[in-house]
């Protein structure tokens, strides 16, 4: 198992651009080339209106202005607004349609990361916080919304304005377009500089960011334990903690971006003021007319708003990397539990289950959980699991589903390994009920249907009653369309796990697991739903785990596990008879019962 992190505990980054994260992305693209095709067309069209303005208006001032030619004059100034209209339709176009695709980059780098969240392995989930991993599918991705719907291909725009601009520039005079090019070096200069303050600090901020949603979570999920024990102020102060780191890094981020913005600023308007002073003084040999002087202001304008846009595109970048490396980090993690290449669909079961001599541990060289285990359970047969909490009852049942791989031995499923056939086949035949039920938002309905589908209103009805949940679900307000919160908040603990009990009954797994589905179920409850599970549990093989003894004494078989081991097995009166760990567990057990009563009923007399 991974080691945990916490929302105190910052994430490692790269110090430096991930430009392999960031070719990446292109892919995310390639699907809709065809839209970024007539994009760039219509870019290029922009780029080139952007040109000409300047070389018009040099026309106008240096030939048809002293000639007075109004004719001339009237053609250019037509074309000049027909170019200015063209060029507004154009940006119009170009930022819808940049937006719109952008968004469907978003959209599917959303799908594939919450995809592959789902197909990752227990080990995963339990070693990191899960508001680490909400941000990376959320906050992220929204981040990178901005270079994805403006910056990625205008930046291309950018780059082929500023390269025919250029050109242009050279060809009316080299040696003004000279002097607008000698303060370039400066702004290479101050860009390198920058960059590595700017990743570091967007690599701390996210890591800040990152901590404080991980906390936020964690206290919405434990805030009933806050309450209960009166630590809403010890909340408080570590939730100022963690936003005040948020804040800290924040404006050292801001500090640091708002260098880059005026930098360019100045490097272009000292570049335009040269080119004023050249132009007018003749520095250097330049001889230029006014019409020259004034469409190489506007050149320069062209010139440095490309540069000033792509710096802006590169701090974005900057910004970008490090939630990237976060996002393709978690999409290359490989699932330690998958299908391998040559699995094969677990045909229809009858439902024998063998641990041929199973050890495992979470880690190669951590501790061992299972110390060869040897379980053999034949078709249809009921067999209980019971020890002191840790002694590996859960992971015998996880290690069946294939939740977990054992680390020596095997398990097998009607003589098939489950390491060798599919994940989904697998689990399909499985039905696992939970001590910690979890019931999602929507309706009663639509909550026993998830095990099924494409079962009708009545198959799910049956399934309630033979549960024994059709008699409350009916006094709910809207019987099975009442809406319920999320973790069924509005329901009791027993009335969450009859209808998980429903749940997994109308999938009709062909082995059964129960891991202290009844712990929450009062005794009258607990009574009515054995009663109804006894005909289901009929030909299905089941294995239930449970501390209290009571459920199980009907079982056909008990193992008794302790420290990883199977100590003892038999049924209930053999190993009673027997008098070894099941019967210390066994009297333990009704003798605190029979102190509860005891207890009950001095009450009762005192009273």
């Amino acid at each position: 198992m991974a080691q945990r992190n916490t929302f105190r505990e910052d994430e490692e980054l790269e110090e430096r651009i991930n430009l392999r994260d960031i070719l990446r992305v292109g892919r995310y693209l390639k699907p809709y080339l065809g839209r970024v095709a007539r994009i760039l067309a219509v870019v290029v069209t922009m780029s080139c209106i952007q040109v000409a303005v300047p070389y018009l208006t040099k026309i106008m001032i240096d030939e048809a202005i002293p000639n007075r030619d109004l004719a001339t004059l009237g053609t250019l100034a037509g074309v000049l607004g027909a170019l200015i209209v063209t060029y507004e339709l154009g940006l119009r176009y170009r930022t819808v349609a940049i937006t719109r695709v952008g968004q469907l980059m978003l959209r599917d780098m959303r799908r594939d990361i919450f995809t592959h969240i789902q197909t990752l392995p227990f080990d995963y989930f339990d070693s990191r916080p899960h508001g680490k991993i909400l941000v990376r599918v959320v906050n992220y991705v929204n981040t990178l919304s901005d270079t994805l719907s403006s910056g990625l291909i205008s930046v291309i725009a950018d780059v082929f304005t500023f390269a025919i601009t250029l050109v242009a520039m050279f060809v009316i005079d080299w040696r003004l377009a000279a002097f607008s090019l000698a303060l370039f070096p400066v702004l290479v200069a101050w860009v390198t500089t920058l960059k590595h303050f700017q990743r570091r600090a967007y690599r701390i901020l996210s890591n800040k960011q990152s901590n404080l949603n991980a906390y936020i979570h964690e206290s919405i999920a434990g805030v009933k334990t806050t309450q209960t024990f009166a630590q809403e102020a010890a909340q408080f102060r570590t939730f100022q903690e963690q936003q005040g780191e948020v804040r800290r890094a924040w404006m050292r981020t801001v500090h640091i971006q708002f260098l880059m913005w005026p930098g360019i600023q100045t490097i272009s308007v000292t570049t335009i003021s040269l080119i004023y002073y050249v132009g007018v003084t003749g520095l250097g040999g330049v001889d230029v007319t006014t019409g020259v002087l004034i469409a190489f202001v506007g050149y320069a304008n062209n010139f440095w708003n490309p540069v000033i846009n792509i710096a802006n595109f590169y701090n974005q970048l900057i910004t970008c990397s490090a939630y990237l490396e976060r996002i393709f980090e978690t999409m290359d993690i490989v699932p330690s539990i998958r299908d391998r290449a040559d699995a094969r669909d677990l045909p229809p079961i009858g439902g024998r289950v063998d641990f041929d001599h199973v050890t495992f541990r979470y880690e190669e060289d951590g501790e061992t959980i299972l110390d060869d285990v040897d379980l053999h359970v034949a078709p249809g047969r009921t067999v209980a699991l019971v020890g002191p909490t840790g002694a590996g009852k859960t992971t015998i049942v996880s290690l069946m589903s294939r939740f977990y791989d054992v680390s020596a031995g095997a398990v097998r499923v009607d003589g098939h390994d489950v390491r060798g056939v599919t994940l989904a086949s697998l689990r399909r035949q499985m039905g696992v009920m939970l001590q910690d039920t979890f019931i999602f938002s929507g309706n009663v309905r639509e909550n026993i249907r998830y095990g099924r589908l494409d079962a009708t209103d009545e198959e799910v009805e049956a399934a309630a009653r033979a549960v024994h949940a059709h008699e409350f679900i009916m006094e709910l307000p809207d019987g099975y369309d009442t809406a319920v919160q999320e973790r069924g908040s509005t329901l009791s603990a027993g009335q969450r796990q009859l209808i998980a009990f429903a749940r997994v009954l109308l999938a009709d797994p062909r082995i059964l697991i129960l891991d202290e589905a009844t712990s929450n179920i009062d005794t009258h409850t607990e009574e009515a739903l054995q009663a109804g599970l006894r005909h289901l549990l009929k030909g299905r093989t089941s294995f239930i785990i449970a501390h209290r003894l009571s459920t199980i004494e009907n079982a056909d078989e008990i193992f008794v596990i302790d420290h990883g081991r199977i100590v003892e097995h038999g049924s209930h009166a053999e190993l009673l008879a027997a008098k070894g760990e099941y019967w210390r567990l066994h009297e333990s057990q009704y003798a605190m019962i029979r102190a509860e009563e005891a207890a009950g009923m001095s009450e009762v007399a005192g009273a």
